[in-house]
C-alpha cells in the first residue's frame, strides 16, 4: 500500500469505512487489556519464586561482617548489598553506594525534598529561591517530572537525541543560569526511548561547568542490566568516576534498583556518589529511619551472590522479554511500514518502545484504543506537565501481557494508528 499522504481524498474515503469496520469489529470482541506501564510478566515474577526459598527459620541471619540483619545496624546496607549494588551500576566503589529500601524512585523524591528544605552541601535552601528550573531530556519518564512539578520546579524541555539530550542546549542553560539545579537522566535503554548515551555525551556531562554549586545530574540508571541480546549490549560509561576525572566529584546523583529484576515492589534499590554527597545523605538518613529491610537485602545478596548472578538471571529475563518486543516491532513494520503515518524506536534493552504518530494525533489514537479495551499511557505523559507540543509521542509498554494478549493489543494499536492518520488528512 502506498503512503497515506499520497492517497486521493477518495482513496482515503474508502481506506476510513474499511478501518471504521474493523475497528467496530474489535470493539466488539470485548477487550480489557492494560498497556499503560512497563511491569514485568507473570513468567519473570514466578521465574524468581525460589528467591524466597533461600531464607527460613533456621537460616543464618548474620551478613559477611556478622551483623545480625534481624536487629538494628548497618544504616548504609549490609557490606554484600552494596557490593552487588556498586557491581551492577558499574563498578562504582561500594563505600560510595548506600542501599535503601524497594524503590529508587522513593530516593529521587527524598533526594530532591531534601534539597528543597535544605539545600546541598552547605548551598542555599531551594524552598528560599525565588525560582529553581531543572532540565528534562523528552520524551522521557513520566515519574521523573511528576517528581519536580510537585514541588513547584519549572521544567524544561531538553529534546533527545540518538547520542542523549542535546548537549549543546544542556550545557548552555547549565553554564548560564544559576536557577538551573538539576537535570533528569535514563542514561541506559532511556525510556521511552531506549536511547543509550554516547561516550561522547557523557563525558560532556561530566565536564559542565554549572553557574550553580547546587546543580546535580540526576542519573536514573534504571536498566543497566535490562540488555536484550547477549552479542548486542549497550554499554555506558560510569558516569561517578568520570566526574571525577573532570573535577567534577560531586556533581552526580545516581539511582539504581532491582525493582524488575525479582519482584517489583520487594527488590533492593540504592544510591550513590561522591563521598561529600554520601555522608550528607546519611546524616538525614539518620533522622529519617533506623534502617531500611536488612533481612531483604540477605536475601538478595544470597540468591545472587555477585553480579555475574545477576546477568545470568537477567539473560533468562531477556529470553521472555525479547520475543514479546520482536512481536510488537514486526507487527509495526508490516503493518505501518512505509505508510508515512509513524515512526518508532528498536530498542536493544530496557522495556518501551517509543512511538511517533502523525503530529496531533497520539491523544486520539490512544483514547481510540482506549474505547477499544486497550489502556496505554496517556499521550503527552512522557514530556513535563504532560504536554507533548507535538502530541505525536506514545509509550509502548510490551513487558506485561502475555503472547495471546500482546498481538491483540497491538494489532488495535495499529488499526487505531491507521484510522486516526486517516481522519487527520481527510481534516486536512
Amino acid at each position: 500500500m502506498k503512503a497515506y499522504n499520497e492517497m486521493s481524498r477518495e482513496e482515503l474515503l474508502s481506506l476510513k469505512e474499511e478501518l471504521d469496520q474493523r475497528f467496530a469489529d474489535a470493539k466488539g470482541k470485548g477487550l480489557k487489556l492494560d498497556m499503560s506501564r512497563g511491569k514485568p510478566g507473570l513468567a519473570q515474577l514466578d521465574m524468581v519464586m525460589d528467591i524466597m526459598d533461600v531464607l527460613d527459620s533456621k537460616a543464618d541471619m548474620r551478613c559477611e561482617t556478622g551483623v545480625d540483619t534481624r536487629n538494628y545496624g548497618l544504616m548504609e546496607g549490609i557490606p554484600e548489598a552494596r557490593h552487588l549494588m556498586s557491581d551492577m551500576m558499574g563498578g562504582i566503589p561500594a563505600e560510595n553506594v548506600i542501599v535503601y529500601g524497594n524503590s529508587s524512585l522513593s530516593i529521587m523524591y527524598d533526594t530532591v525534598s531534601r534539597c528543597v528544605t535544605h539545600g546541598v552541601l552547605g548551598s542555599t535552601p531551594w524552598c528560599k529561591l525565588d525560582k529553581v528550573k531543572f532540565l528534562c531530556p523528552a520524551p522521557g519518564y513520566d515519574r521523573h517530572f511528576s517528581i519536580t512539578e510537585f514541588f513547584g520546579i519549572e521544567m524544561i524541555v531538553i529534546p533527545m537525541t540518538p547520542e542523549g539530550p542535546d548537549m549543546d542546549l544542556v550545557e548552555e542553560y547549565v553554564s548560564k543560569d544559576p536557577a538551573v539545579k538539576g537535570i533528569w537522566c535514563v542514561p541506559k535503554y532511556s525510556n521511552p526511548q531506549g536511547i543509550t548515551y554516547s561516550d561522547k555525551t557523557v563525558r560532556r556531562f561530566a565536564a559542565l561547568k554549572p553557574a550553580a554549586e547546587d546543580f546535580r545530574i540526576y542519573w536514573d540508571n534504571a536498566y543497566s542490566i535490562h540488555d536484550l541480546y547477549e552479542e548486542e549490549q549497550d554499554e555506558i560509561l560510569e558516569i561517578i568516576s568520570e566526574c571525577e576525572k573532570a573535577g567534577n566529584p560531586d556533581m552526580v546523583f545516581e539511582f539504581s534498583s532491582l525493582s524488575k529484576v525479582t519482584f517489583s515492589g520487594a527488590g533492593i534499590a540504592a544510591f550513590a556518589s561522591s563521598k561529600a554527597n554520601v555522608e550528607e545523605t546519611k546524616k538525614y538518613m539518620s533522622i529519617m529511619t533506623i534502617g531500611y529491610d536488612k533481612i531483604n537485602q540477605l536475601r538478595h545478596t544470597r540468591y545472587f551472590k555477585n553480579v555475574e548472578g545477576l546477568r545470568a538471571h537477567m539473560r533468562k529475563h531477556a529470553a521472555i522479554l525479547r520475543p514479546k518486543f520482536e512481536a510488537v516491532l514486526g507487527v509495526l513494520e508490516k503493518e505501518l511500514g512505509g505508510l508515512g503515518i509513524g515512526e518508532w524506536t528498536r530498542p536493544r534493552g530496557g522495556y518501551f518502545i517509543s512511538f511517533d504518530a502523525m503530529e496531533g494525533c497520539a491523544k486520539a489514537i490512544v483514547a481510540k484504543c482506549k474505547e477499544a479495551g486497550v489502556v496505554l499511557t496517556g499521550a503527552g505523559a512522557t514530556f513535563p506537565y504532560g504536554k507533548d507540543p507535538k502530541d505525536s509521542n506514545i509509550r509502548i509498554a510490551p513487558t506485561f501481557p502475555n503472547s495471546e494478549e500482546l498481538a491483540a493489543a497491538t494489532d488495535l494499536f495499529v488499526l487505531c494508528v491507521k484510522l486516526v492518520s486517516v481522519e487527520k488528512l481527510l481534516a486536512q
